[in-house]
């Protein structure tokens, strides 16, 4: 079994008739879609772009979160400190 045949899994000649196959069936289903290369690669673009902005949005209302409970909890904190502190 030679490097090439190894690498590819199997004989050249096969893998490209593979490719072959699925590249005309990839084009096949693009084609009746609308969609060109550019197309999916600006929607790969996109979705990373949202989930960064996702991701970033979600760790503000996380952060908005603690500070609403904040405003609550560490006032009630220290007057219990305080009470707590003269008994």
């Amino acid at each position: 079994m030679s490097a090439l045949t190894r690498f590819l899994g199997d004989s050249p000649l096969r893998v490209i008739l593979k490719l072959l196959v699925v590249s005309f069936l990839v084009g096949l289903v693009m084609n009746a879609f609308g969609w060109s290369p550019m197309d999916v690669l600006y929607g790969i673009q996109k979705f990373f772009i949202d989930l960064w902005n996702l991701g970033f949005h979600a760790l503000d209302r996380f952060l908005g979160y603690i500070l609403l409970g904040a405003a609550i909890v560490v006032p009630a904190f220290i007057l219990l400190r305080i009470a707590n502190y003269r008994k």
